[in-house]
Parts: C-alpha cells; sequence; structure tokens
C-alpha cells in the first residue's frame, strides 16, 4: 500500500539564547517504521539542497534497509522500490560520498552475518544502482562499518572497512585504493589490513595537521589498549604504539572526532561499553592529554555511539551519546553542552537523554535548512521486537550560523577531509573555529557533509579559510550569517537561500486528470532551475531542466500509467534553494 507521512513539529513557547531545547518528532515515517536499524546518515541524495535521511537495518534473517527523502517544510517521504531500500540483508555501518566524481553521494553499506557488503552508484537524482563483481563487495564476512577517505591525495575517495567476527584469518580490516569509473584495489599489506582486532568504528581524519588523512580504528575488546592510530606518510602507514590514546582508551564502540576546544586541532571521544567513555584532547604531533573529572567522562554504561555538533549555535561542540544493550532494561542516552571552558553540562531533562531504548547509530543534520542541527537515533531490536527510531527537531534560539558546502576540483568531489576555518567575535572575544568534512562521524553515523558553524551574537563572519585536502588554500571575508554557502575549490563562494514558503510556483488544475500548467510568474526565475514530479513512494518520474523557460510550463500527465492516481510531489530548485507542492492526479 502506497503511503505518505509528513513530519510535523510543535514550536517551542519561549527560546532561551542560553539554553536549547528539541522537540521529538512523533508522526511521519521516520519515527513509525519499525526496524533493527544500525546507521544513521544525514545525505543530500538528489542535489536539491535538502538533506535526506538514510537508516540500515540489520537483523539475522536480513531486512530492507530505509530512505526517506525530504521534501522540504519538515515533511519526509520513504523510498520504496529502489536497489538500495530492497537488499534484504542484515547491513550494519553505511558511509556516503562521491566515489566516482560525478557530482553526487553513492553509497557502501557493511554487512554481518558472513554477507558480501553492498556498493551503491548514485545517478544524480537519487536512483541507486547496485555495482557487483567489484572488489569492494567481494567481501563474504562480519563487518562492522566503513569510511570513504582519500588517503593518497588522488582526488578520489578510498574506502576502509572494518570487521568484527568470523575466523581470526577474515577478523582483519580491509582498504581499497580508488582506481577511478567504480573500480577498486584492495591493499593486502600494512599494519591498517594485518592488524587482528575486533575493530568496531573507523575515521579518516589528519590528527596531525600535515595534510593528508591519517585513520584511527577503535576495538572491542577486554583490555585498554585496543585503539589503533595508522600514521599517514605520503599513502604509507606507520602504526602509533605509545601514549595514552591507544593504551588507556576503553572497550571502545565509537570514536568521534571535533575540535571542541577551539584550539585549532582535532581531539576524540570515545563511546565505551561497560567502561567509563573518554576524552582525548590533542596536544600535537600524536600525543594525546586524556581527560578526567569531567561529566563526560564520568560514567559506566553501554555506550554505543557518539556525534558532535553545535547544537546552541553559540561556538562550541556539544555532544550526544547513545547507550545500549544491557540485559533487558531500556537505556536513556547522554546529551551534553559545552560550557566553552573544556568542560561540558550533562543535560538531563532534554527529550534527548529522558527518551529509553537500546539506541545505536546517531547523527545531527539540519533537515529544515532553519540553521540548526537536528539529530536522528537508531533504535535496534529490544526483545524481539524492532521498535521505530527517533528524530528530534531543534527548536533553535537567537544565536546566529553559517552552513556551508564544500565542492572539490582538484580534491576529492566531496571534499572528504577538507578543513574548513572560521573566525567570528562571539561575546566580544574572537573566536576560530574548525571543522573536518567526514565520511564517517562516529560508530553507524554520518554527520551532514556540510559544515556547520554557531556563531552566537557574531553580526558578521571575519575570515573563512579552506584547507583543501589537495593543499590549496583559499581565504574569504566579511561574510554574513545565517546563510548556506557554496564554496568550489578554486572558483569561489556563492550563497543558497532556502525559498520561502510564501512565494510558491502555481499548479493548475488542481486535482488534475492529465494535463498540467505550471506558472512561475511570482518566482522571476533566473539561471539554471530544476523541476521535478515524485510519486507518493518516492520514486522521481518526471525531471527538466528549465533554461529557456516563459512564466508558465504545461505538461501532459498521460504517460503516467492508468492506475498511477493519487498525491505526487512538484519541486523546483536553484541556487536560492527548493520549494514543493503537491499535486493530485484523478
Amino acid at each position: 500500500m502506497k503511503k505518505s507521512f509528513f513530519i510535523c513539529f510543535i514550536l517551542a513557547l519561549s527560546l532561551n539564547s542560553m539554553s536549547q531545547t528539541f522537540t521529538k518528532i512523533t508522526t511521519g515515517p521516520v519515527v513509525s517504521t519499525p526496524g533493527d536499524s544500525r546507521s544513521v546518515n544525514w545525505i543530500d541524495m538528489n542535489n536539491d539542497g535538502l538533506v535526506d535521511l538514510f537508516i540500515s537495518n540489520g537483523k539475522a534473517g536480513g531486512q530492507n534497509n530505509m530512505l526517506y527523502m525530504n521534501l522540504g517544510n519538515g515533511s519526509f517521504l520513504a523510498r520504496t522500490g529502489d536497489p538500495i531500500v530492497s537488499d534484504n540483508k542484515p547491513s550494519d555501518g553505511a558511509t556516503f560520498a562521491d566515489s566516482d566524481n560525478d557530482g553526487d553521494a553513492d553509497s557502501y553499506v557493511v554487512n554481518w552475518y558472513n554477507f558480501d557488503n553492498l556498493y551503491y552508484i548514485n545517478d544524480g537524482i537519487a536512483n541507486f544502482t547496485e555495482i557487483l563483481g567489484t572488489a569492494v563487495v567481494n567481501t563474504n564476512g562480519y563487518c562492522e562499518t566503513a569510511s570513504w577517505g582519500d588517503y593518497d591525495n588522488d582526488g578520489l575517495v578510498d574506502l576502509y572497512t572494518t570487521r568484527s567476527g568470523g575466523s581470526a584469518s577474515t577478523d582483519r580490516n580491509r582498504l581499497y585504493h580508488n582506481d577511478g569509473n567504480n573500480t577498486f584495489t584492495e591493499i593486502t599489506s600494512g599494519s591498517p589490513v594485518t592488524d587482528l582486532y575486533t575493530s568496531r568504528s573507523v575515521n579518516w581524519t589528519d590528527m596531525d595537521s600535515d595534510g593528508d588523512l591519517d585513520l584511527f580504528v577503535s576495538n572491542e575488546g577486554l583490555t585498554d589498549n585496543d585503539e589503533n592510530i595508522y600514521r599517514n606518510d605520503s599513502g604509507t602507514f606507520t602504526r602509533i604504539n605509545t601514549g595514552a590514546l591507544v593504551n588507556n582508551g576503553g572497550l571502545t564502540m565509537s570514536s568521534s572526532w571535533g575540535d571542541y576546544d577551539n584550539d585549532g586541532d582535532l581531539d576524540v571521544f570515545l563511546a565505551n561499553d561497560q567502561s567509563s567513555n573518554a576524552l582525548f584532547r590533542n596536544e600535537g604531533n600524536f600525543t594525546f592529554l586524556k581527560i578526567t573529572g569531567d561529566t563526560i567522562t564520568n560514567t559506566n554504561d553501554h555506550s554505543f555511539s557518539s556525534a558532535w555538533s553545535d547544537v546552541d549555535n553559540d561556538g562550541d561542540l556539544d555532544l550526544f551519546v547513545t547507550n545500549t544493550y544491557n540485559s533487558a532494561l531500556k537505556q536513556l542516552n547522554f546529551f551534553y553542552l559545552n560550557n566553552g571552558d573544556g568542560s561540558f553540562e550533562r543535560i538531563g531533562s532534554s527529550p534527548l537523554a529522558t527518551d529509553s531504548s537500546w539506541s545505536y547509530g546517531c547523527a545531527f543534520g539540519d533537515y529544515d535548512n532553519d540553521g540548526f542541527e537536528d539529530l536522528a537515533v537508531a533504535t535496534v531490536r529490544f526483545n524481539n521486537t524492532d521498535p521505530s527510531d527517533f528524530l528530534y527537531h531543534n527548536d533553535g534560539n537567537g544565536n546566529h550560523w553559517s552552513t556551508i558546502k564544500l565542492v572539490g576540483t582538484t580534491t576529492n568531489k566531496s571534499a572528504i577531509g577538507t578543513k574548513i576555518r572560521m573566525k567570528a567575535i562571539i561575546s566580544g572575544n574572537p573566536v576560530w573555529q574548525m571543522r573536518e568534512i567526514s565520511a564517517q562521524s562516529s560508530y553507524c553515523g554520518q554527520n551532514d557533509l556540510r559544515a556547520h558553524f554557531g556563531l552566537g551574537d557574531a553580526t558578521v563572519i571575519d575570515s573563512i579559510k579552506v584547507e583543501w585536502l589537495s593543499g590549496t588554500i583559499e581565504y574569504f571575508t566579511n561574510v554574513a550569517p545565517d546563510e548556506f554557502f557554496t564554496i568550489t575549490e578554486g572558483q569561489g563562494l556563492t550563497g543558497m537561500n532556502y525559498i520561502d514558503e510564501s512565494n510558491k510556483f502555481l499548479l493548475y488544475p488542481n486535482p488534475t486528470t492529465g494535463n498540467l500548467k505550471i506558472d512561475f510568474s511570482n518566482l522571476a526565475l533566473t539561471g539554471e532551475n530544476h523541476l521535478t514530479i515524485l510519486d507518493s513512494e518516492g520514486n522521481i518520474i518526471y525531471t527538466k531542466l528549465l533554461e529557456d523557460y516563459s512564466s508558465q510550463l504545461n505538461i501532459d500527465l498521460s504517460f503516467i500509467r492508468q492506475k498511477s492516481t493519487g498525491l505526487f510531489y512538484v519541486t523546483l530548485s536553484n541556487k536560492k534553494g527548493v520549494t514543493m507542492q503537491r499535486l493530485v492526479k484523478l
């Protein structure tokens, strides 16, 4: 049966710029579709300026994964029929990036229970094709998660997968070099692929700020000295064996990297199962200081995933942590606000911290483009029941923000590994913040690839510095806050405002029996505009690039099968953003 659901969120009665509120979403497909869910990925699948939501499912008997297309204004539509949601495999982690540099996000999904992994190529409008017979899918193992990252800086993202089951000979993790044209070569030598651990999480991240991506692998084990740092020297890896991070991390499930103290380098939080969580401050040159005594580390629970985001837009990174698997008891998740002085406050009253379940992956993404990052949380099978996942809308406050999409040209198209730094005067003080674009922000989690910055009371962005993975450095100054921008490597900065709901195109007749007229006269269109019609299952049935147009377009819908009646969606996207109208066909 065809179904469509719409997310409705309740506005907070009052907003305080010193606090942060979330509203739990209780209607719509994201929160009403049960599943044994694992990975959460916020990705703009069809380049319409709205992040869509992918959630993998992984119970032993197999289950289809889920893709929710973002229709704008808080509305999602569950995609059906596409190969990416028709696998019926026991899937675990997932990672998205433009693996073939054709301008859209491709997908890699790993499976457990001795099933091969899944590799999907995007056609640009969120129709996916499964690629078979290549090295990255002939895995036949027990994989936990994976991440794209260009370790040799050749402009193509490579792939690393973690594994945690099977025999000792197959437990090793895998590294695949991207040779272009959707072909890969497996790398079989070197410690990243010969070390044998029960590996959970993986991050490509430039730990020493030398311009290439190092590799961090967190492992589940019986001792604390199970984290692996592999230093990258121009494509050659050396394992780092000394230091607190690799010898006193804990029984780690997830690793999340972020500059929580705004000192310009990447620190790391470890989510641990049955041992206290851990926070390590980067002191430079692969030296990390373990932070003790703070509420963020004074826990001994069953933590599995984590995600950094400046949820209150005050200029520093806050943290969310999931908990799961504690006999028959449901677990509360953890939510911490950054105090701005290197310490954190645990918030117990937020909906983020009062829902109890077995939670797995999590990720932040601004799905309604209001400048405040929202949160999705995957829930796993509990007492032989598949629960529904969690979605929380960030209700915002009076603080300013900036969100930037990076597009590589010499650097890989998704700009994975690129650092972006932003300076603004916040509360009278100059503050530099830094984000690194990553295809895996935690175990079974991928934040929105757009770099999000909170700016507090800043009324102007003094400086933006982009350190492309190719080595190119670009600067921009005196930029307005509260905007969505795109920076293309070597081509400058362009703006993108979300189209106001009151400024719609017109559809008539609506309902229609077949002939449709679209009136654009209210929009004063210029440049490239993309028109798309989707059916109620999220399938794209019509698309047109509007370059030479008048104020009106006539479309004959007789190509739609006679039985295809009901609700459709017409979207118009351009540099300013996207707007959507509902269409009924009789």
